[in-house]
């Protein structure tokens, strides 16, 4: 702690304060109370806690009276993956701390399938550049499965090599959780590097005794649970719960009814994955703040939740309180019922004012290495095909809306010329998984029910965790020409109509992110989705739903490059019933 001596002056009324809030509602997550003071910092941390009116304890250069408005710690997101965001970690910053988010815990998975150790590097050196505590935690699943072909491979001896820097928190997701729980040596060394840290799970609708080994493997959290029973069972059981409320993953209201004062600290806020839009329209943590409160949740126990268990669970050492020695990190609010910070502060620094970012924009680090990612090997339309043999069913990928969990369905197939094609009468469209890293050819083939569309396609490089190209579509042709346009525009999303290109986002950062302002990318984000309902589409965010068809260890059914996955018996299946 730097210039202690001056600070311990500064906190015995000695030393007048670089900076005093007066006559503030101090949100004190330690007492559980919410009660009136002043609070004194110098040097970017809280010094001094004193009474209202208290001159002497809270003497400083600059006097910022609060006049009854709330004063709460800065908010944490416990699990991001800011790649999902399509916006580059500066521009994320730009976005997220204006709702009072002063700091992220990450997993940075998608550059890594991407790019590797590379990709983890570049968003290290980028977080040193922001107002915002960005906290990873190492990817420990590169790829997410066997199942699948990725752009890279991380082995515990990668992982292994970036641990003890700072920053660095932990082992991220252990997403493939048969292989913990089985004991595969693998999965086992990359548990045993995090056994002085954290190791985050990632375990849907895991229970009985695979839940238990995998507990007892070392995995200490879970931010996939989508129901009450399944959230207590983990919760029994002595995991971290993280409530997620995303784009496509709404979990918040369903997991609610399980927090008590009693149980808070084991329980975190999280997005996960969060597009622009709903960055812009809903907020970041603080919507999980404001949906918590009306939801009847305490306003205290809501801000433990968006912070102090987080930073405990997580080892983010003086984060998350107002107290003596925490990072003054801080926003102020007017009103209790519905949070929304008019003043956010960085490190004793005022960073964010009405919505508005302060600060100017930071250069970003290279980032050559994450462009020129697609390798694509030439394919034609009949590549796509699925042959019919004989009677019997095709499986159908079911949507369950507002979930990344899908349901096994059948159909009888449409055959035309030998061939089983999508039925977009009966709202059944094909899904194909095209591998883009290394040129391999392999393409995946399935079909999915729920999109709605009647004609054209949609394709994205965001696919889920290997990020291979993903189409869906009603019409081969269009479906090729959709995953040519992601190839020439070196990665993004689009939607083609009738062998046209009616609209398109480039993400040139490893296929995954745009190097372009938020407002672009939204107004980018907004056109696609107005471009894909004009073709019949039903879901509110249909870019954000196709890019987790492909993540094979969520139930139920999935596609990746190498075919049709099981996901609950991990394994690859044919299309037929």
């Amino acid at each position: 702690m730097k210039d202690i001596s001056h600070k311990l002056a500064v906190a015995r009324g000695e030393a007048p304060a670089d900076l005093v809030f007066r006559n503030a509602k101090i949100v004190n997550v330690l007492s559980g109370e919410i009660h009136d003071g002043d609070v004194a910092v110098s040097g970017g941390r809280i010094v001094a806690l004193g009474e209202t009116g208290s001159a002497k304890r809270c003497d400083g250069i600059e006097i910022v009276d609060l006049r009854g408005r709330y004063l709460a710690p800065a908010l944490i997101d416990g699990h991001i993956h800011i790649e999902s965001t399509m916006l580059t970690v500066g521009e994320f910053a730009k976005a997220v701390v204006p709702h009072g988010t002063g700091a992220a815990v990450i997993d940075p998975h998608e550059y890594a399938n991407v790019a590797g150790l590379a990709g983890i590097d570049y968003l290290l050196e980028a977080a040193r550049l922001t107002p915002l505590s960005i906290f990873v935690m190492m990817s420990s699943c590169v790829p997410a499965t066997p199942l699948e072909t990725a752009g890279a491979a991380l082995s515990a001896d990668d992982i292994a090599s970036r641990l003890g820097r700072p920053n660095v928190a932990g082992i991220a997701e252990m997403m493939n959780f048969p292989g913990v729980f089985l004991g595969w040596e693998s999965e086992l060394a990359k548990i045993a590097l995090g056994k002085r840290t954290t190791v985050d799970g990632h375990a849907p609708g895991l229970t009985g005794g695979p839940l238990n080994a995998y507990i007892l493997a070392g995995v200490k959290s879970d931010h996939e649970c989508t129901t009450l029973a399944e959230a207590r069972e983990k919760l029994r059981r002595g995991m971290h719960i993280l409530l997620r409320e995303g784009t496509a993953e709404r979990n918040l209201h369903d997991l609610l009814p399980l927090v008590t004062p009693a149980n808070a600290m084991n329980f975190s806020f999280a997005t996960d994955d969060k597009h622009p839009a709903d960055l812009e329209d809903e907020g970041h943590i603080d919507h999980h703040v404001r949906e918590a409160i009306a939801f009847g949740i305490d306003p205290v126990t809501a801000f433990q939740l968006a912070g102090i268990s987080t930073a405990r669970h997580y080892r983010l050492r003086n984060l998350g309180a107002i107290a003596p020695r925490f990072h003054a990190d801080l926003i102020v609010f007017d009103d209790l019922h519905n949070v929304r910070a008019s003043m956010v502060y960085h490190r004793g620094r005022l960073v964010a004012e009405d919505g508005r970012y302060l600060l100017p924009d930071a250069p970003p680090p290279d980032d050559a290495q994450l462009r020129d990612t697609m390798r694509v090997r030439p394919f034609a339309p009949s590549a796509l095909s699925v042959a019919a043999r004989g009677a019997g069913n095709i499986k159908v990928i079911d949507l369950v809306p507002r979930q990344i969990v899908t349901r096994a369905g059948e159909a009888a197939p449409v055959i035309v010329d030998g061939a089983v094609v999508a039925d977009p009468s009966r709202d059944i469209l094909k899904l194909a998984v095209i591998e883009r890293h290394t040129a391999t050819g392999n393409i995946g083939i399935g079909f999915v029910r729920g999109f709605g569309l009647r004609r054209g396609a949609l394709a994205s490089t965001v696919a889920h965790d290997a990020h291979n190209i993903i189409v869906v579509g009603a019409d081969d042709d269009d479906m090729t020409l959709a995953a040519r346009e992601l190839e020439r525009m070196g990665g993004g999303q689009c939607v083609v109509d009738g062998g046209e290109v009616i609209e398109r986002l480039a993400l040139p950062l490893c296929g995954l992110v745009s190097d372009q302002p938020l407002r672009a990318v939204r107004e980018k984000v907004d056109a696609l989705l107005v471009a894909s309902q004009r073709l019949g589409c039903t879901l509110p965010d249909p870019f954000m739903t196709l890019s987790f068809l492909a993540l094979s260890p969520i139930p139920a059914l999935k596609v990746t490059d190498l075919g049709l996955v099981d996901a609950v018996r991990f394994e690859l299946t044919d299309v037929y019933v």
